[in-house]
């Protein structure tokens, strides 16, 4: 193990020199500090009700899903989230997955493969960048919410005869700009493409997301992702669209069928979170 702690070392120490060593720092249940820094947008991670969500479905299941959604993993406390996500984000099907993360890499990884071009903006999270590593798709990165540069490479797709998939977030978490998702949703369509929409940001800031505030909500050609963790002040993630692609990726999508399932006091305190969003839009 010598030459592994040689390399650790001389890792740690060029981190170090340029000023770019992570830390990790514990807090205290009783902080009284203000978190600027968080994703808890809506500040429902403490919220009482949703508190009592999250510890009434550990008292009622336990303190984990105990296996893979496919075994034995998936609790009536599941189901029901995915019912009431569907719902708010006015879409036919949702599945959950045990984080945001795993949501981007399943769907991207699970509907992508050597044969697909994907378009990837290049702002985009580091969960779709890695599910697209996965699928081993052909990958064309864009400008940044460059219409012109997608319709482009949609066209080049299509006269190539490759399936082709868009990837962009609504609203994207350092410049907090909002991507242009009409305009985006009709070159898909025009291609036959896929637009698949992280609204990890959007969900709970823009009540049920800019995909449903902007009328695409249902639409053949979208299928978005989102995370629990940030409005909804929980943890996991779901994939919402069309009832193929639920099918699909439970069937093919390995970051959710090798996982165990999400945990019921998340589960519990995300559906939980949905009612005070219905509740205090």
């Amino acid at each position: 193990m010598s030459r592994w702690h040689g390399w650790l070392a001389d890792e740690a120490a060029a981190r170090e020199a340029a000023g770019l060593t992570r830390r990790l720092r514990a807090r205290d249940a009783a902080d009284p500090a203000v978190d600027l820094a968080g994703n808890d947008y809506l500040g429902l991670a403490r919220d009482p009700a949703v508190a009592r969500g999250a510890a009434e479905a550990a008292l009622a299941w336990g303190a984990g899903a105990s296996a893979s959604r496919l075994v034995t993993g998936t609790l009536a406390v599941h189901a029901a989230l995915e019912d009431e996500l569907a719902a708010y984000l006015g879409q036919p099907a949702a599945l959950v997955t045990s984080t945001g993360y795993h949501a981007n890499l399943a769907v991207v990884a699970g509907l992508a493969d050597r044969t697909t071009r994907v378009l990837s903006d290049a702002h985009i999270h580091a969960s779709l960048v890695d599910g697209v590593r996965l699928s081993r798709a052909r990958l064309t990165v864009v400008p940044h919410s460059d219409v012109a540069a997608v319709r482009d490479g949609l066209a080049a797709a299509a006269a190539a005869g490759e399936r082709a998939m868009v990837l962009a977030e609504s609203v994207y978490s350092v410049l907090g700009d909002a991507a242009p998702l009409a305009e985006l949703a009709d070159l898909a369509e025009r291609y036959d493409a896929l637009l698949v929409v992280d609204e990890a940001h959007g969900l709970g800031v823009h009540g049920p997301g800019l995909v449903a505030a902007q009328g695409l909500a249902g639409h053949p050609h979208v299928v978005v992702t989102a995370t629990l963790s940030k409005s909804l002040g929980s943890q996991g993630g779901a994939v919402l669209g069309p009832a193929a692609v639920r099918d699909h990726l439970v069937n093919r999508a390995r970051a959710f069928i090798f996982d165990t399932g999400l945990a019921p006091a998340a589960a519990g305190g995300a559906l939980a979170a949905l009612g005070q969003l219905r509740a205090r839009p």
